[in-house]
């Protein structure tokens, strides 16, 4: 599972070919979680709510460049890094 990015303790991956609807993992600490790229919301796991809110932010930003990601990790393609949250 590739790491696409990591800002503030937290890394973002996406696994190739995963399941539906389009969504990245997020790792912080001992917490995980999905979170829907579509919808910007969060779809399985936790997170504490700083981070969440950390997290909706940085994919209102980069929402286009994950769903590219998405669609190169469902065809077993190489994906790109995407900017930090700053």
């Amino acid at each position: 599972m590739p790491t696409i990015c990591e800002f503030r303790g937290i890394k973002i991956y996406i696994n190739y070919r995963d399941h539906q609807p389009p969504h990245f993992h997020a790792n912080y600490g001992e917490y995980d979680c999905c979170i829907s790229i579509e919808s910007i919301e969060l779809i399985g796991g936790k997170m504490p709510n700083k981070q969440l809110k950390m997290l909706y932010g940085w994919v209102a930003l980069h929402q286009e460049e994950l769903k590219e990601n998405w669609y190169l990790a469902q065809q077993q393609q190489e994906l790109f890094p995407i900017d930090p949250l700053r």
